[in-house]
């Protein structure tokens, strides 16, 4: 059987604006061209695949219930544009913060890849042949993790980083500069 590629999406800063913790529905704002950048990706029959930490619910900003709700409401604004996201993954552990089962290093959290492996076993992903999009470098290192391309976007906490631990394959203004690349890298 034939394995599918993914572009991995980071949610926070590279979908939608970065609000610090997203802890309401009110401070949802997906970014114009993202539903542009998830119709590519639908369009070139790869997989658009949500991979976000959520350390807010280990800190008890919000819970795991709140974190569905989001991604629901996220599903129903892009399905209205006609973009289809695949599938959500999140991780609501910190290393540090939080109490209880939460407060864990765990291989979940960026820059740790088992997102991004759990996905690929779930949805049949060839990861070194799939990508991943994101406004930090832990974005980046979760992508190199598995042997995907990683993508930086300037959206979010990008446009922080001057210099980088890790070297993107390509640095991009926003998500839809970011899909058209990756578009345009798969045809080579």
């Amino acid at each position: 059987m034939k394995k599918e590629i993914a572009v991995f999406l980071d949610r926070d800063g590279t979908l939608n604006e970065e609000v610090g913790y997203l802890d309401s529905l009110a401070k949802l704002h997906i970014f114009p061209r993202a539903y542009d950048a998830v119709r590519l990706i639908n369009g070139s029959g790869m997989k658009a695949v949500v991979i976000t930490n959520q350390s807010g619910v280990a800190r008890g900003y919000f819970d795991e219930e709140f974190v569905e709700t989001v991604h629901a409401r996220m599903r129903e604004m892009f399905q209205g544009q006609g973009a289809r996201i695949d599938r959500f993954y999140y991780c609501p552990h910190h290393p540090t913060e939080g109490a209880g089962s939460y407060r864990v290093s765990c291989p979940c959290r960026k820059p740790e890849a088992g997102l991004l492996i759990r996905a690929a076993g779930e949805m049949g992903i060839d990861l070194a042949g799939s990508y991943m999009v994101g406004d930090m470098p832990k974005d980046i290192a979760a992508a190199r993790k598995v042997g995907a391309k990683g993508i930086l976007v300037r959206t979010g906490y990008g446009s922080k980083h001057a210099s980088l631990p890790v070297t993107p394959d390509f640095i991009a203004g926003d998500i839809l500069d970011a899909v058209v690349w990756i578009v345009r890298d798969r045809a080579k």
